[in-house]
C-alpha cells in the first residue's frame, strides 16, 4: 500500500491584509473613490429611470381622467386610472430594493474609505489639508445626506398614488361635480 505524503496548505491571508492587491494607502484610497463613485453613477441612473417612468404614468394618469366619451367615459375613467395608480404603487415598490442596495453599497464604501483615512495618520492629515477634499465627504453624515433624494423618491411616489388612486374613486362615487 502506498501513501501519498502531502504537505498541509498554508493558510491564505485576506485579500484586505494583502499588500500585493494595493501599492499604497494613495491606491486603495483610489480604489475606493472608483467605487464610490460607479455605484453613484448606477443609483443615479436607475433613479433617473424610476422617474422617467413616473412621470409617463402621472401624464397617462392624467389623460386617462380627462376622458369625456358620453358612452364608456365614466367607467373608462373609473378602471383605468385606478389601475395606472396601482402601477405606480407596484412600480415603486420594485424599484426600492435597486435603489436601497445601492445605497447599501455606496455606505460599505465610504465606510471602508472612513476606516482608511482615520487608521492611516498620515493618510488622513494629507486627504484633510488637500484642498479639494474635506471631513464633510468622507463623514457617514454627509453623503446620507446627498443620497436622501434617491432614498425618499419611490416612497413618496407610493403616497403620490395613493392620494390620487383615493381621488379618483372619490370623484366616482360621490360625483362631486353633477
Amino acid at each position: 500500500m502506498s501513501k501519498i505524503i502531502t504537505q498541509p496548505l498554508p493558510v491564505q491571508s485576506s485579500d484586505e491584509d494583502d499588500p500585493l492587491l494595493f501599492g499604497s494607502p494613495k491606491e486603495r484610497l483610489d480604489f475606493y473613490r472608483r467605487e464610490i463613485q460607479y455605484e453613484t453613477s448606477l443609483l443615479s441612473n436607475r433613479t433617473n429611470a424610476y422617474l422617467t417612468a413616473q412621470s409617463f404614468l402621472v401624464i397617462a394618469f392624467a389623460s386617462s381622467m380627462a376622458n369625456l366619451n358620453p358612452e364608456w367615459g365614466k367607467l373608462f375613467t373609473l378602471v383605468v386610472p385606478c389601475l395606472m395608480a396601482l402601477l405606480g404603487i407596484v412600480s415603486s415598490l420594485n424599484a426600492w430594493p435597486g435603489i436601497r442596495a445601492a445605497y447599501l453599497i455606496i455606505d460599505h464604501w465610504h465606510f471602508k474609505q472612513s476606516n482608511l483615512l482615520h487608521s492611516k495618520p498620515a493618510m488622513g492629515l494629507a486627504y484633510d489639508e488637500s484642498p479639494l477634499f474635506n471631513e464633510l465627504e468622507s463623514s457617514h453624515k454627509g453623503f446620507c445626506k446627498s443620497l436622501l433624494f434617491s432614498m425618499r423618491t419611490p416612497w413618496l411616489f407610493i403616497g403620490f398614488w395613493l392620494l390620487l388612486g383615493s381621488f379618483c374613486l372619490y370623484i366616482q362615487f360621490t360625483n362631486p361635480g353633477g
